[in-house]
């Protein structure tokens, strides 16, 4: 994402956490500390400019080979991918590893047809993007029988209106299905697996996330999508091992965070089709409990938790020495007496 659209959505979303203090220099001294997070957090994670390898054409189940599409090539279900650079790959080395072919294989091993890939999803978009996307569809042909979106991340970083960016969402979902396109929607990320931000900054931009995707997953059911909570579904093992789930730039997934997000993808968008036989789906979550145990409140209770525990266990060790120590003297004092 833009260093310029990082910034601006960390200033927002800083102001937003110190605007509420009275006392101001404690709100600039807090407004500056998470700026400077937001610089650090930036030089890190750096700007991906990379274009994700190329991958659109038709998919065989049960093959490895993809057949180039041209007009004429016989196709059975054609898939579209929109949304942002999460949904057009970047972080991926090659073709392989791009989400929307992991999706369109996994689709054409279930269900037994052909796939045609068709990505429309642009690095840096936000939901504001998705309108000129589902436009750019209309101008190539005909709608998708089935349609993945993948966008929300950068509508955080950005600071847009959580019932906006959900409200266009939603626009385009409904857009999508009055030509009978099934529609699944990963909701916005949970952003606090990025250890790459640092805390407190990072508890704002997982919250706003989380928030934002839980009023997604309203928007796109309203519309007659189908939302899969990606933040908790993805969190815990992108906290287990960082080093597998995240690309080089420890921001975008790499190959095996992509893959699992697609295991999570396609027997919702299977079922959708009315093509799923892998048996009934699962409620799916919407609040990740894993990074909820990485927020830094969260972190900072159970540290105070420690300490007090520590210090009561402490207090009970002393308790039982100075009974101890009580039932010796008393005893020493008896076998004086005794002696005496």
């Amino acid at each position: 994402m833009p260093k310029s659209t990082w910034q601006a959505g960390v200033k927002a979303g800083a102001t937003a956490v110190v605007a509420g203090s009275s006392a101001g220099t404690l709100s600039w001294v807090a407004y500056s500390y998470l700026m400077s997070q937001a610089t650090a957090a930036r030089g890190v994670i750096g700007r991906n400019v990379a274009k994700p390898p190329e991958a659109d054409g038709v998919y065989a189940p049960g093959s490895a080979a993809v057949g180039r599409w041209r007009r004429g090539t016989p196709f059975d279900l054609h898939l579209m991918i929109f949304g942002d650079s999460t949904a057009a790959g970047v972080g991926c080395l090659t073709a392989e590893e791009v989400p929307g072919v992991q999706i369109a294989r996994r689709l054409a091993d279930e269900t037994g047809k052909r796939v045609r890939l068709s990505t429309k999803a642009i690095g840096g978009a936000t939901s504001r993007g998705l309108s000129g996307q589902v436009d750019a569809m209309f101008v190539a042909g005909p709608p998708p029988d089935a349609a993945v979106i993948l966008v929300g991340a950068n509508d955080v970083t950005a600071k847009n209106s959580i019932r906006a960016s959900a409200r266009r969402l939603g626009e385009a979902v409904a857009r999508l299905r009055e030509h009978d396109c099934a529609v699944v929607v990963g909701t916005c990320p949970d952003l606090g697996v990025v250890t790459a931000i640092p805390q407190p900054l990072r508890t704002v931009v997982r919250t706003w996330g989380l928030r934002l995707a839980r009023a997604q997953a309203v928007a796109v059911t309203a519309a007659g999508g189908h939302p899969v909570a990606l933040a908790d579904l993805l969190a815990r093992e992108f906290l287990a091992a960082p080093d597998r789930m995240f690309s080089a730039d420890h921001f975008h997934p790499s190959a095996a965070g992509y893959e699992l997000a697609a295991m999570q993808i396609v027997p919702v968008l299977a079922t959708a089709l009315g093509m799923w036989h892998g048996g009934p789906l699962p409620d799916l979550p919407e609040v990740s409990e894993a990074a909820e145990a990485r927020k830094f409140s969260t972190r900072t209770l159970a540290s105070l938790n420690r300490f007090l525990w520590r210090r009561a266990a402490r207090r009970r060790a002393t308790g039982r020495l100075d009974d101890l120590l009580g039932i010796e003297e008393a005893s020493a004092s008896r076998a004086r007496k005794a002696a005496q």
